[in-house]
């Protein structure tokens, strides 16, 4: 054993793991010839390592940067606070720590009101009027589609063809404004009121003030100033297509002329939109529609005046007319039934629809609104083709108990003071519809079928 086991050799001592192996190709001259090999084998078993792996050195960053030494302090905060609120030692309303920081805020606070004006930061459960206050549209199924009528502070945004029925739905929403004893407002840049049709739609034309601007920047800066007023309901600007730019028109026609109107609507609705959320006023909009060129996928269809104006519109009303009426003799028409799909809403639910009638010279027909929204409420039921009102039989069909209800104005007086009283619950109602749910179980399906 003693043969085999050699003292181990000084150069041996000091390897290194990075060095070569050793390998012991002769055995020890001190061995004999029967045990060379077994000694060859031990010894190169016994001093041979293994060979290992270089090792990966962790080298320092050359220098490392402020941001990410704070942003790893920050995190130990952060991670200390939540371990302690979630021991509960911030828990308490009595801990001192917790009070400073309630103090620093608090200071925080009152410091900004006091250099920024009262109310410029506040707790929004003490904030009176912090929620969005809606107006009738004229239109109590679109009232519904909208989840109790158009907001008021906001900008509302009015688009579609030709002859859809715009014009006649911000007239309506001026004569209910007035009818509430506000103050409306009608900027005319297609220089195209019609007074007597206006009148007939119940708006005071005596009251109504009217306003044919000249040019864009004229149109949008008075309107920015009956809004700084705080006097002003509703402004309806009819339509942004009409807005021309001052250059423009005092350029030559032909002129290339890029982005005019757009720069001049985003730069108005940056300085309006915060004056009429201030003053409650109410700003619409009304646009009409151009086509892309080229698009063979897709909708070519957008609006005029750029995109800003989709960015800051809280409502976008889509409208477009699906039919034509006809008289009881078949040989004229009457009206048209229009659809109005609501796009954009950060006040209710978007993308519901509502479906009315527009009849020539008179507007929408708000006997049919009523009598959709009655029937869909199940104020009014429906069995078979009759319809009926508690214990009264309003009229076999449609049109029957549309003529019941106009000859008997207390009837269709009180069916419309239930509707309009259940809002709240028809806005939750048509929600579980369109989500397809009933008022005991929930299921899918649209407010409006197409």
């Amino acid at each position: 054993s003693a043969t085999l086991n050699p003292p181990c050799p000084s150069f041996l001592k000091d390897f290194s793991p990075f060095t070569p192996p050793l390998q012991i190709e002769h055995a020890a001259p001190w061995t004999s010839a029967a045990t060379q090999p077994m000694a060859t084998a031990a010894a190169a078993a016994r001093f041979t390592p293994a060979i290992l792996p270089r090792p990966r050195r962790r080298v320092p960053a050359p220098c490392a940067s402020a941001s990410s030494a704070s942003g790893r302090g920050n995190r130990r905060l952060r991670c200390e606070f939540v371990a302690s609120v979630g021991n509960g030692a911030l828990s308490g309303e009595d801990d001192p720590r917790l009070i400073d920081r309630q103090k620093a805020l608090d200071a925080a606070m009152t410091d900004i009101n006091n250099s920024f004006g009262k109310g410029s930061v506040t707790r929004l459960g003490s904030a009176g009027g912090a929620f969005v206050e809606t107006f009738p549209s004229g239109c109590l199924t679109l009232d519904f589609a909208l989840g109790g009528g158009l907001p008021k502070g906001r900008v509302v945004e009015v688009y579609g063809p030709e002859s859809s029925g715009k014009t006649t739905l911000a007239l309506h929403a001026i004569a209910e404004i007035q009818k509430l004893g506000g103050n409306a407002m009608l900027v005319d840049a297609e220089h195209a009121f019609d007074p007597a049709y206006s009148k007939a739609l119940g708006v005071d034309i005596e009251n109504l003030i009217v306003c044919q601007p000249d040019n864009g920047e004229m149109a949008l800066e008075i309107a920015d100033r009956m809004c700084r007023s705080g006097a002003i309901d509703l402004i309806c600007i009819d339509s942004v297509s009409a807005l021309t730019p001052r250059a423009e028109i005092e350029g030559e026609i032909g002129m290339q002329q890029m982005g005019l109107q757009a720069r001049l609507m985003s730069q108005a609705l940056r300085k309006m939109s915060g004056n009429a959320s201030k003053a409650g006023c109410t700003l619409m909009f009304l646009n009409q529609i151009r086509y892309k060129i080229g698009v063979f996928y897709g909708n070519p269809e957008v609006t005029s005046g750029g995109i800003a104006l989709k960015f800051f519109a809280s409502v976008r009303l889509e409208i477009r007319h699906i039919g034509k009426i006809k008289s009881a003799k078949g040989d004229e028409d009457i009206g048209v039934k229009v659809r109005v799909r609501v796009q954009k809403s950060k006040v209710s639910r978007p993308y519901k629809q509502a479906e009315f009638e527009i009849m020539f010279g008179e507007g929408v027909s708000k006997l049919g609104c009523i009598l959709d929204c009655a029937e869909l409420m199940e104020v009014v039921a429906k069995k078979g083709s009759w319809y009926s009102y508690k214990d009264i039989r309003l009229g076999q069909g449609r049109e029957k108990a549309l003529q019941y209800l106009r000859e008997n104005p207390t009837v269709c007086d009180e069916i419309e003071k239930v509707v309009r009283a259940m809002i709240p619950e028809g806005t939750r109602h048509m929600a579980m519809l369109a989500f397809g749910q009933s008022s005991s179980q929930p299921e899918e399906e649209e407010v409006y079928d197409d």
